[in-house]
């Protein structure tokens, strides 16, 4: 089927994940966006045909897997209207095999892409670094980035900016980089973290992630740099708090407003505090569109009360900051699509 079918005209960021075949792009969807096992995806069969999945966050988020045997600019493909639709391009490159073809092949779809749409976002992941050595990941990364840019200069591309990143479905490296991606595609990640810094400031909180619970993608973050041992850390927090949410949940009494006195199922908001051996404070707390706040705080000498009170009520006042938030992405989606349809009528 031809990919461009499965475009929608609507507000979605596209992803578009590409690559050659077996280089690991079936393995990272179902690791990232459907929790599966790294072990698990030894089993899957090669991608035969584009797919499209699409996630609700802070943005409402497509991702589009292509095989990597097709050829996407043959004349029934209309490649233009898929790639006008795209917000990422993430190429995959198999680290572990010998990927002359795969920087080739990226070239030529940066050429093309980037003619049709200059705004994209151009990512690759060097990816299954698992199992190579420290000095070679860095050797493998060095190498594609040189070689890369050395197919872009002889195509006359010397301007475009391409991200690389190294990942492996076996670490937190493959959310890091999706993270990072994703983050690119919100429009207004800047007031995100500005919120964030805001929040750590007057909260005694050293670090804190906007995570999409689902996949454990963190769609913004406060502006100190990220830690990925902290990074993992929060990650984990989030599984801990769910596997407890999951036992608990289904618990009955009664409900608001209950004059009949049936028991109801009592809606619990996702949240867990937890300190760590070392002092160490985790808190999370749900917020909205699948979405939690996980934030990290080392209080010395001072009353832990006391500060998990000041977060609470500082956390409130971010929770009705993201309502706020939302709530202006959909009149500003509600326009453009009133000024597309206007358009169209015209």
């Amino acid at each position: 089927m031809d990919a461009s079918g499965y475009i929608e005209n609507d507000s979605k960021a596209m992803v578009l994940l590409m690559g050659l075949r077996r280089c690991g792009k079936s393995s990272i969807c179902k690791v990232v966006f459907h929790n599966m096992q790294p072990l698990d995806t030894l089993y899957l069969e090669s991608t035969s045909s584009p797919s499209l999945e699409h996630f609700s966050t802070l943005i409402d988020l497509a991702v589009m897997e292509l095989p990597g045997q097709l050829n996407y600019f043959e004349p029934s493909y209309d490649s233009e209207r898929l790639f006008k639709s795209v917000g990422a391009l993430v190429y995959v490159i198999d680290s572990q095999d010998e990927y002359m073809n795969a920087i080739t092949n990226l070239a030529m779809i940066i050429d093309y892409a980037y003619k049709v749409n200059p705004n994209i976002n151009i990512e690759v992941l060097i990816h299954k670094v698992d199992g190579l050595s420290e000095d070679f990941k860095v050797d493998a990364q060095r190498d594609i980035m040189q070689r890369t840019g050395e197919e872009l200069l002889e195509l006359g591309l010397d301007g475009v900016q391409v991200s690389f990143y190294l990942t492996s479905i076996f670490d937190h490296s493959i959310y890091e980089a999706f993270s990072r991606i994703v983050q690119k595609l919100i429009p207004e990640i800047s007031y995100l973290e500005n919120m964030l810094d805001n929040l750590i400031q007057h909260s005694k909180i050293e670090k804190a992630f906007l995570f999409d619970i689902n996949s454990k993608i963190y769609v913004s973050t406060d502006s100190n740099p990220v830690d990925i041992q902290t990074y993992e850390v929060c990650a984990e927090f989030v599984d801990v708090t769910l596997d407890l949410f999951d036992l608990y949940k289904n618990r009955l009494g009664p409900g608001n407003n209950d004059e009949d006195g049936i028991n109801k199922p009592i809606y619990q908001e996702l949240k867990n505090v937890s300190e760590l051996g070392n002092g160490v404070i985790l808190y999370l707390r749900q917020m909205i569109r699948g979405l939690a706040l996980v934030a990290l705080s080392r209080p010395k000498n001072a009353d832990v009360e006391s500060c998990l009170t000041i977060a609470d009520y500082n956390i409130d006042i971010f929770k009705k900051g993201l309502e706020d938030i939302w709530a202006r992405s959909k009149i500003d989606n509600s326009q453009i699509k009133a000024i597309q349809n206007e358009s169209v009528n015209r």
